[in-house]
């Protein structure tokens, strides 16, 4: 499907667009973020477009946990880019765009 090798390519761009701090904790974050997004929207491509049933409940669950780490994982981002005084526009996963291609 079209939709999910789009959804692929701005996930792969978005964990590689900060490039890398050298503190593998943030750096764990700045890369996790935008991978479990982009799950979710694969899932939620699964509920639009999908009928197994034991698929659909797996795109359930997924979208319910992963949403969830995600907000845990960019809570914790935030604070440790605070603390090393990293700059939040380099991060996709905080809202920034240095690095992000349109």
């Amino acid at each position: 499907m079209q939709e999910m090798g789009a959804g692929m390519e701005k996930m792969m761009t978005d964990m590689h667009a900060p490039g890398y701090t050298g503190n593998p904790d943030v750096d764990f974050l700045a890369m996790m973020i935008p991978h479990h997004e982009g799950a979710v929207e694969m899932a939620r491509l699964v509920l639009i477009h999908g009928t197994d049933p034991l698929i659909r409940k797996l795109a359930e669950d997924i979208i319910a946990s992963q949403t969830s780490e995600i907000q845990t994982m960019k809570r914790r981002l935030k604070i440790l880019s605070k603390q090393n005084d990293a700059d939040p526009e380099g991060f996709p996963a905080l809202g920034g765009t240095r690095g992000v291609k349109e």
